[in-house]
């Protein structure tokens, strides 16, 4: 493929808000990006100055661009909004600020309340409260709440149902910032009918008629030659503009952005691609990790039409492989997995003689009788030495016959069982990047788990090193000080408080402790989540399915919060994290 004049491309680029993508080696998206002039802004890519080639980062990025894309929206507000949503579909590699379930601000209206008032919230709860948003601008937001408030005379005080015992000397009601209907000041009835005008002027009523008073406002403070007043109500009046702007909600098949993600679009396209009768509705994806040598892990990533099934994922730690071996590691994957498909199905249904065993489980998961569904495909990341190993598995365990491709990195060949040579797909091809959507979450999804067992030896290698130290005493210590440094820098006092620890045995573990030379470690979590769990049984051996009932989740969440599995292909329940943190994952 030629390459692409990117400067020539530059050049026809309008001078109007977007949001630009920027492809690396191979068509993938490396780098998103907003703009408020997207020429101006390419500029720094394409024509760089000597200031911004000091950056090492946007180096690197410079470097790695083969290609890029932009959309044209209407307003700063729509790029920041479409930006996030294209990085969390793409989660490209230079992209560090909105990889995570990044939510803007809401504007809650407790409606429910007695005397209801405005709070600012980031997740809509089925409360009976009136949700109005998400908002862009947050500091715009804050304000503009801020002036509703002390125009409308309305209450900021936390609590539900205030009363004259509580509020009878409310700093609010002395500076006339509330109309303080608490202690009578005005009737309930009163009071929420300023609610609900300030509230209409948020839905957009009255709108004209308040931006009009300000303007008057504004006008009559120059004219007297308050400038800084005058200052204050154009601010306000702009942050109510930009408050109430309006803005596109851009779907996932958004009609004027062709290149998002379309997942039935890219499954079509990928049937057609491998030669196959119909789109594979269930994918599998195989990915090893060994990241400095510490730990041997696989994951097992599922998309189910086209989209990540969180709940399917699985992750292996590789038990019978010595070294760095990536064909005995795969081996072993491949065989726990689908030797547990088999087995629990055949503890469950007598296979007919005349029917092959993917057949026969294909069928099962179309009658939704299977205790895990066969999928349609199987790919594995690597080239021909990890596709010949998982085809030979998987004829020893009767599945021989099932769809399995291999994913070389290097080239984004895909290689098949029967052919000598690759099948190269286009770059700009749907099918090519639905299939490296799966191989990029496989690869994330091991990695992050080798991350979280190396961050698992590194902090209980120190405390577990102790000859006193016992489960329960390792507990309290870090139920208290959360992590190792935190421990170094209190007294043997500080620790004798904690009960169940004496002085005496203090004052050894701090000698000991400050004794000890090392790296530093990060901080520890809390007991629970470091303590390892049970054992699992032999991967041989047919194990019950996930849940029915497990809560599905983004697989990020699964390694930040998890405890460390290493189970083997025994399914774990999801657990419900909290909205900032990523939480359990069933683990394989």
């Amino acid at each position: 493929m030629a390459r692409v004049d990117l400067k020539a491309k530059w050049r026809q680029t309008p001078h109007c808000p977007g949001v630009y993508l920027m492809k690396g080696e191979g068509g993938g998206i490396i780098y998103v990006g907003k703009a408020k002039d997207l020429h101006r802004r390419l500029a720094n890519y394409f024509s760089p100055s000597r200031a911004t080639l000091e950056n090492g980062k946007t180096r690197a990025l410079i470097a790695a661009i083969e290609d890029f894309d932009y959309y044209e929206v209407r307003s700063d507000q729509e790029s920041l909004i479409l930006e996030q949503k294209l990085i969390k579909e793409y989660r490209p590699h230079y992209n560090v600020q909105l990889r995570d379930d990044k939510r803007y601000l809401l504007l809650r209206a407790t409606r429910q309340e007695p005397l209801p008032r405005f709070t600012l919230a980031r997740l809509r709860k089925d409360d009976g409260a009136r949700y109005l948003g998400p908002f862009v601008h947050a500091t715009a937001l804050k304000e503009t709440v801020e002036w509703l408030n002390h125009r409308f005379r309305l209450r900021t005080c936390n609590c539900r149902n205030p009363g004259e015992e509580q509020y009878r000397h409310c700093h609010d009601d002395v500076i006339r910032h509330c109309s303080a209907p608490c202690i009578g000041r005005i009737s309930a009835e009163d009071y929420r009918a300023q609610f609900e005008a300030a509230l209409g002027l948020l839905e957009g009523r009255g709108r004209k008629e308040h931006l009009d008073a300000l303007s008057a406002e504004m006008n009559a403070a120059a004219e007297a030659l308050e400038f800084e007043k005058a200052a204050r109500l154009r601010d306000i009046r702009e942050n109510i503009i930009r408050t109430l702007e309006p803005a596109r909600r851009f779907a996932r098949r958004f009609a004027d952005l062709p290149g998002t993600v379309d997942p039935d679009r890219d499954l079509a396209e990928l049937a057609e691609a491998l030669g196959m009768k119909r789109p594979p509705a269930i994918m599998e994806c195989f990915d090893i990790s060994n990241l400095s040598g510490n730990h041997i892990v696989a994951s097992m990533v599922r998309f189910t039409n086209g989209r990540p099934d969180n709940a399917a994922y699985r992750r292996y730690r590789i038990r019978g492989v010595d070294g760095q071996n990536d064909f005995a590691s795969m081996l072993e994957v491949v065989r726990r997995r689908y030797s547990r498909i088999v087995n629990e199905s055949s503890a469950l249904f007598d296979k007919p003689a005349d029917v092959g065993t993917y057949e026969w489980l294909r069928r099962l998961s179309e009658q939704g009788r299977a205790p895990i569904k066969v999928p349609d495909l199987v790919v594995v990341d690597g080239g021909k030495g990890q596709l010949h190993v998982a085809l030979d598995v998987l004829r020893e365990v009767g599945l021989g016959d099932m769809p399995v491709i291999g994913l070389a990195k290097r080239d984004e060949e895909v290689y098949f069982p029967d052919r000598s040579e690759p099948l190269i797909l286009d770059h700009d091809s749907g099918a090519l990047k639905l299939l490296q959507r799966l191989r990029d979450e496989a690869h994330r999804f091991a990695n992050n788990y080798n991350e979280l067992l190396v961050r698992k030896r590194v902090r209980e290698s120190r405390l577990d090193a102790y000859p006193g130290m016992t489960p329960r005493r390792k507990e309290l210590l870090l139920a208290r000080f959360h992590s190792i440094p935190g421990i170094r820098a209190r007294s043997a006092e500080d620790i004798a408080a904690i009960p169940g620890i004496s002085l005496a045995w203090a004052q050894r573990f701090c000698e000991w402790l400050h004794g000890q030379t090392g790296p530093s470690e990060p901080p520890a979590d809390t007991p629970q989540a470091a303590a390892p769990q049970a054992e699992a049984p032999s991967p041989d051996a047919p194990q019950a399915d996930a849940p029915a009932d497990a809560e599905r989740m983004d697989a990020d969440q699964a390694q930040a919060a998890q405890s460390v599995s290493d189970q083997a292909d025994a399914p774990q329940s999801a657990t419900s994290p909290s909205d900032a943190a990523r939480g359990a994952t069933p683990s394989a």
